[in-house]
C-alpha cells in the first residue's frame, strides 16, 4: 500500500515494540549488529524509507508525511505505544513523533540527528545533482560522509556495502526524502518533545556532529547527551557494541520512567567506566532561534498579504543564498522593490496552483530568453532545476525558444545556461 511502509520484525511476539529507523541512502540492515541483543528484551520492528531496500517506491516529501505512514504501518499491525531510535532522517521521523503524537512514545533516541540538518540549499542541491547524474556520484562519495578514513580502510567490505546500498536505491525517493530535509527545522519546537530522550552522535560527525547534538540537549527538557569516541555519521555500523550498550540501557530505564528532576532537567544513568562518555553538557549550546517574520498588514481587500507566503516560496525556488544576498543588498532606495516582488512575483503568481513549478520555469525560461535578460536567465536556470527540470528538458526549452524568439537570443541563452548546468551537476570531489 502507497500509505504505508516495509517492515520486518525480530525478538518475542509477546515483548514492548522498540523501532529502530533508517538514515537517507541505507537500509534496515545498517541494525543488523544492534539487533540480536536488543531482541533478547523487545519486539524489533525496523522499515526502510520509500524506494530504499526493494521497498516500493511511493516518494514522501516530508518528514511528518514519513511519520504518518509509520504510524499507519503501526496502526494496521495493532502497535500502539513504542521505544523509538532513528539515526539521521529517521531521527528526524522519531522528533515528528515526539512532537506530535507524544503519547504513543515510551521513549526516543536520536542518533546523528539535528534539529534541522544542514540548509535547504544543500539538500536541493543534491536532488540537483542527483537528477542529472543519479545516485553514483552520492554513492561513491558515502564512505567520506559515514564513517572515518580508519575505518573505512580498514573495513573495505562494509564500505562497498554502504556504496552499493545507496546505488540500489530509488533516485526519485532519494530526491524526495531529500526535499523532506531541506524542509524540515523543529528548532523552535524541541522544548515540546515530552518523553525521556537521549541524543547519541559520533565524535567525528561531520555530518551532524556534537554542535547538533548539544542543540537538541540543551532544547529538549528530559534529554541527555553520550558522544562515541572514534565514530563518524553511521554510528551504530562504525561503533555497534557501543551504540547497542546504550541503546539497552537507555530503554531500559526510560521505560520505567525514572525520576525526573524538574529543577535540573536531568535524569541520572549508571554508565561503566569503559561505555562511552554519557552526560549533560555544562554549557550546552543555546537553541538557536528563528527571528518571527515582519508583520505585515492585511490587505484592504482583507484578504492575508502574500508576503509570508511570497518569501517563502522565492527561497523554495531561488534558494536562501540568493535571497539573502538580495535582501542583504536592499536599501532606502531598492528596498520597495524587493518587498514588491517578494509579494506580487512570489506570493501572487509563482503560489497559484494552476501551474506547477516545472510549468513555471519553462515559461520563466522562456520569457527571459525573449526579453534578452541573461542575468535573470542564470538563476532562473538554477531555479529550473531545483524545481526538477533535468539539463535535458531545459535544451528542449531553448530549442523551443529558438524557433520562436529568435536564433541569435538562443544563442547567448544557451551559453548562460551550458555554463550553470555545468556547474550545478558537476558533482563536488
Amino acid at each position: 500500500m502507497i500509505n504505508t511502509l516495509q517492515y520486518r520484525f525480530d525478538g518475542p511476539e509477546d515483548a514492548p515494540v522498540l523501532i529502530l529507523g533508517p538514515s537517507l541512502g541505507t537500509t534496515w540492515h545498517m541494525w543488523d549488529r544492534q539487533v540480536p541483543e536488543l531482541a533478547k528484551q523487545w519486539r524489533v520492528f525496523r522499515f526502510d524509507l520509500p524506494g530504499h531496500g526493494g521497498a516500493p517506491a511511493h516518494p514522501t516529501g516530508s518528514v511528518t508525511e514519513l511519520a504518518e505512514r509509520l504510524l499507519a504501518t503501526l496502526d494496521g499491525l495493532g502497535v500502539q505505544r513504542f521505544g523509538y531510535a532513528g539515526c539521521a532522517l529517521g531521527g528526524a521521523v522519531g522528533a515528528e513523533l515526539a512532537l506530535r503524537r507524544p503519547e504513543r512514545l515510551a521513549s526516543l533516541t536520536l542518533i546523528a540527528a539535528s534539529p534541522r540538518f544542514g540548509t535547504a540549499d544543500e539538500f536541493r542541491q543534491r536532488g540537483v545533482i542527483v537528477r542529472s547524474n543519479g545516485l553514483d556520484p552520492i554513492a561513491r562519495s558515502s564512505p567520506e560522509r559515514w564513517f572515518t578514513t580508519g575505518f573505512a580502510a580498514a573495513q573495505p567490505a562494509i564500505t562497498e556495502w554502504a556504496v552499493q546500498m545507496v546505488r540500489t536505491t530509488d533516485p526519485g525517493c532519494y530526491i524526495a526524502a531529500c526535499e523532506a530535509l531541506a524542509a524540515f527545522d523543529i528548532r523552535a519546537d524541541l522544548g515540546r518533545i515530552g518523553v525521556p530522550t537521549l541524543v547519541l552522535v559520533g565524535s567525528d560527525d561531520q555530518v551532524t556532529g556534537p554542535a547538533e547534538a548539544r542543540t537538541l540537549v540543551a532544547g529538549i527538557p528530559d534529554a541527555r547527551l553520550a558522544v562515541v569516541p572514534g565514530a563518524s555519521h553511521l554510528v551504530p555500523v562504525e561503533q555497534p557494541a557501543a551504540v547497542t550498550d546504550l541503546l539497552v540501557r537507555h530503554f531500559s530505564t526510560a521505560w520505567q520512567q525514572p525520576a525526573y528532576d524538574s529543577s535540573t532537567g536531568q535524569m541520572s544513568v549508571v554508565v561503566p567506566q569503559a561505555s562511552p562518555v554519557l552526560s549533560v553538557p555544562q554549557q550546552a549550546s543555546p537553541v538557536a532561534e528563528i527571528a518571527p517574520a515582519p508583520q505585515q498588514p492585511e490587505a484592504l481587500t482583507g484578504r492575508a498579504d502574500p508576503y509570508d507566503a511570497g518569501i517563502k516560496v522565492r527561497r523554495e525556488v531561488l534558494g536562501d543564498a540568493h535571497v539573502d544576498r538580495a535582501l542583504a543588498q536592499a536599501d532606502e532606495f531598492s528596498g520597495d522593490f524587493q518587498e514588491f516582488i517578494t509579494r506580487y512575483a512570489w506570493g501572487e503568481i509563482w503560489d497559484r496552483p494552476g501551474l506547477d513549478r516545472r510549468s513555471r520555469s519553462c515559461v520563466t525560461l522562456t520569457a527571459l530568453v525573449a526579453g534578452g535578460h541573461l542575468d535573470e536567465l542564470a538563476f532562473h536556470t538554477r531555479a529550473a532545476l531545483r524545481n526538477g527540470l533535468t539539463p535535458v528538458e531545459i535544451k528542449e526549452v531553448l530549442l523551443q525558444a529558438a524557433v520562436y524568439c529568435g536564433v541569435p537570443a538562443a544563442n547567448s541563452a544557451f551559453k548562460v545556461a551550458q555554463q550553470v548546468i555545468r556547474e550545478e551537476t558537476t558533482p563536488q570531489e
